[in-house]
């Protein structure tokens, strides 16, 4: 407090001090700097002449001093203004912050709630399901650091509305079985989320009932398929690298281009030791495998999966 009182007026007693001594050397400077060869009465043109160059030249410095001074308070200003201005964008953009993240949860909170519907006998419930899932989406594509979140949510209601049915085939229709719409829906959701450098964690489809799911150009590279039913599934083009799908039932599944790059079809199951993905070597011909690929055997001795395996990656 003491110091901002002290500023101004070392400030003003400076100007005085500089306006006094510059008013002595207008006056008596002349004298001082040349007083041997200078009259100081009845002087000449000569004299004049000296006077008034050094007057001229003093005067000259005192506006260059003057405008010097000035431009160093305005910049002094202009900083003090740049300062202020930053400050309180840095406020406006924390305070829009605070109100994005606001408005974050508040959505993820409907959509949680969306989410858990029931099913009612009006047939109410499957449209708010899907509101719920699509606003999740929402969250996870304007929020990074909330997209891991949203992806272990999808999963797990995947694995609680799609658990591994012991039967393929409706039997009072005899049609295969398709995923309940909104289960659909959460995986198309799950196969088209952003490429960010952020930690998901395992998303873990294990054991589910995917029959006939439409994973068409999804993105599922990392996933925990083991044990799940992918009967007929629709894996055209799918991203599925380093996938786990040991033990998944992956007959009829089309895997035209799918990517099996580094992907595990055999892996370790706690009871059962060693299982193997359930599929045709003719299905992986027009597949993406390399030598990471962990095939079933009777389709790592395929000669033709042994031809594909030899030729160079594109």
């Amino acid at each position: 407090m003491t110091t901002k009182k002290r500023v101004p007026w070392l400030a003003i007693v400076a100007m005085v001090v500089g306006v006094i001594v510059f008013g002595l050397l207008l006056w008596k400077g002349p004298w001082w700097f040349d007083g041997a060869h200078l009259r100081t009465k009845d002087l000449q043109p000569a004299d004049g002449v000296v006077i008034t160059g050094f007057r001229t030249a003093l005067v000259a410095v005192g506006v260059a001093l003057t405008a010097a001074v000035g431009l160093l308070y305005t910049h002094r200003n202009h900083r003090a203004t740049l300062d202020l201005l930053e400050h309180t964008r840095a406020k406006d953009r924390d305070q829009a912050e605070l109100t994005r993240e606001s408005q974050y949860t508040d959505l993820y909170v409907d959509a949680i709630k969306l989410l858990a519907t029931k099913d009612s006998p009006e047939g109410e419930g499957l449209t708010e399901r899907l509101g719920g899932i699509y606003a999740l989406e929402r969250v996870m594509r304007d929020s990074a650091k909330d997209q891991g979140m949203v992806v272990q949510i999808l999963a797990a209601f995947i694995r609680q509305q799609a658990p591994h049915r012991s039967n393929v085939y409706d039997v009072s229709k005899g049609v295969v079985l398709r995923p309940a719409d909104d289960v659909q829906a959460a995986l198309t959701v799950l196969g088209r989320r952003p490429r960010r450098d952020t930690t998901e964690g395992l998303v873990d489809l294990s054991y589910t009932d995917l029959t006939r799911a439409d994973l068409l150009l999804g993105r599922f590279d990392h996933v925990s398929f083991k044990g799940a039913r992918l009967y007929e599934a629709f894996l055209s083009g799918t991203n599925l690298s380093k996938a786990d799908l040991g033990g998944a039932d992956l007959r009829e599944a089309r895997l035209a281009f799918a990517d099996l790059r580094g992907a595990k079809l055999v892996s370790h199951h706690v009871t059962k030791g060693l299982v193997e993905a359930q599929v045709d070597p003719m299905q992986l011909l027009a597949s993406k495998i390399d030598p990471d690929t962990v095939l079933p055997g009777h389709v790592a001795e395929d000669s033709r999966i042994q031809q594909m395996l030899q030729k160079k990656p594109e």
